[in-house]
């Protein structure tokens, strides 16, 4: 494994990054998976003579630049959402087996929904070439 330097992380087994960007990199979802993050540890504090009429940081929750605060808020943000999503999916695959119990094709139903959000123009554009290519096929 190889050394990642101090205050940066490598996601995914991509080259290190500042640890600022790697997580707002998974917060973000750039790579559309969950990210593993691999950060370096944290420098043992310094105790020789140079170093010794330093300031600690201020705030001890902050770390490597990243507010802990800030950081827990954003992940539990997160989370709420994804328990949210959960519940709305149930609630959409109830619907779906209620529409289907009650004989309505599902197929049809999804596409007819994803034709919905579709713009007038491109409706009318993709119904011309279905047909279209169904008259050129004899159907």
């Amino acid at each position: 494994m190889r050394e990642i330097p101090v205050g940066m992380a490598s996601v995914n087994g991509r080259p290190p990054v500042p640890l600022k960007d790697a997580v707002e990199e998974i917060v973000n979802g750039l790579s559309g998976r969950r990210g593993r993050v691999r950060a370096a540890a944290p420098e043992a504090p310094a105790t020789d003579a140079a170093n010794a009429g330093e300031k600690p940081p201020q705030d001890i929750g902050e770390t490597g630049g990243i507010a802990a605060d800030r950081l827990r808020s954003i992940v539990e943000r997160i989370e709420r959402l994804e328990e949210e999503r959960k519940a709305l999916s149930d609630d959409i695959k109830d619907i779906v087996a209620e529409a289907k119990s009650a004989g309505f094709d599902v197929k049809a139903l999804r596409q007819v929904i994803r034709m919905r959000t579709w713009e007038p123009a491109v409706l009318e554009e993709h119904e011309a070439l279905v047909e279209l290519y169904r008259r050129a096929l004899g159907m």
